[in-house]
């Protein structure tokens, strides 16, 4: 599978070839609906809950005598009918969170990679990044190299310039390569991949 490489001292455009095992994959709809699925049912909290009539602080005291008021025969005003009573069949704290193989998660995450090379989408980046430590200079090389709307991925700390510069862009996101996931991928226009960081990739994508 040929991606575009570019150079990003020179902005020169050429093409590198990478395996088809992990970028050359017809990409499946369902493998990836699965990761997505199973990503975002673990970011759900869960916490929400209403009480039931049991947690209601009150007196236990019946409310009214059982016959002769002309109206229901009620005991408390716990339940749901009473305004401050407890709610019936309300939401409970529950972890919502589901069990994936391990071997579909990574295979959902070399679909997603397949599916941005198929698009032409997927883009290698090349170079020294150092000398880009100004948000400007940044955002009009970005502008004239048309990648908006990118999730970049690679392996420099959190305090690089260029990171620190760049995250003032909007539509810009970054990710270590240990982050790398599906959604984050097909949440972006573009992936953007730095070469140095390619191999370590591939290697999260393995098997074992």
């Amino acid at each position: 599978m040929k991606v575009n490489l570019i150079n990003i001292e020179t902005e020169k455009t050429t093409s590198e070839d990478l395996q088809d095992e992990f970028f050359g994959l017809d990409p499946r709809k369902d493998i990836l609906h699965r990761v997505v699925t199973w990503q975002l049912s673990r970011k759900r909290l869960g916490t929400r809950k209403t009480k039931s009539r049991g947690e209601i602080i009150g007196s236990t005291k019946k409310i009214m005598r059982q016959k002769g008021s002309g109206g229901a025969r009620h005991r408390t005003k716990k339940v749901n009918l009473f305004r401050g009573g407890g709610t019936a069949f309300g939401p409970r704290v529950r972890d919502h969170s589901t069990k994936l193989p391990k071997k579909i998660r990574k295979l959902g995450l070399r679909h997603a990679l397949s599916s941005k090379a198929k698009n032409n989408e997927l883009i290698l980046v090349d170079g020294n990044f150092s000398d880009l430590s100004k948000t400007k200079s940044i955002k009009d090389k970005i502008k004239k190299l048309d990648l908006n709307n990118s999730l970049i991925v690679n392996n420099f700390d959190n305090d690089n310039p260029f990171v620190k510069a760049a995250k003032n862009i909007k539509n810009i996101e970054f990710l270590k390569v240990d982050g790398i996931n599906v959604y984050d991928i097909l949440n972006n226009k573009k992936l953007i991949i730095t070469k140095d960081s390619l191999s370590n990739i591939m290697e999260r994508c393995q098997w074992v």
